[in-house]
């Protein structure tokens, strides 16, 4: 996002008063709801970018092998915007490994989609762990005087054991298909 000359002395006098709080003139203000309606716009922009870019990408990736050039294109313009290659992308690009392009793109697209698994993976980690920290203060908290030093911890005892769980052979075994009965004629030569 790039910012006008005269955008940028709004922001900087936007900043300057976040920093040292002064009344602000009515002018000043007014430049300040400008701003934040051309930031907002800019925002809608770029989603509705963004949006029809995917979309573009989805028609090249169903349209291919012959779509191969154009959806290369898309795929490293999306990437270079922020996209975080899917499932679709990847098995896409696995089809199409014997290209030169396609086989950069795809080990590109590997490490892509494995950083941001990871990074899922940590988000919803630190999530609930948190939560579960403070859960566990909250137990302690409302114990009466809490654990001393001495007190050991009561053993819990081992958990029942359970049953397998059958396989679905075992639960829902095959059918037999019932016999034909035998041709006429060699019932009435028995």
């Amino acid at each position: 996002m790039a910012f006008s000359a005269d955008e940028l002395r709004v922001l900087r006098r936007a900043l300057a008063t976040a920093l040292h709080p002064a009344p602000l003139q009515e002018e000043d203000v007014q430049d300040c709801l400008r701003l934040t309606e051309s930031v907002d716009e800019a925002v809608r922009e770029a989603g509705r970018l963004r949006a029809f870019l995917l979309a573009d990408l989805v028609r090249y990736r169903e349209a291919l092998p012959g779509s191969l050039g154009g959806y290369l294109e898309l795929l490293r313009d999306a990437l270079a915007a922020g996209y975080d290659p899917g499932a679709d992308d990847l098995a896409a690009l696995r089809a199409l490994r014997r290209n030169p392009a396609a086989a950069e793109l795809l080990a590109r697209c590997q490490v892509l989609a494995e950083r941001s698994v990871r990074a899922r993976l940590a988000r919803v980690s630190q999530a609930t762990a948190p939560a579960a920290a403070s859960a566990s203060r909250a137990r302690l908290l409302a114990l009466p005087g809490g654990r001393t030093a001495g007190d050991e911890p009561k053993p819990t005892p081992p958990a029942p054991a359970e049953r397998p769980v059958p396989k679905p052979s075992e639960a829902f075994p095959p059918r037999r298909r019932p016999v034909p009965p035998p041709p006429p004629e060699e019932r009435a030569a028995g």
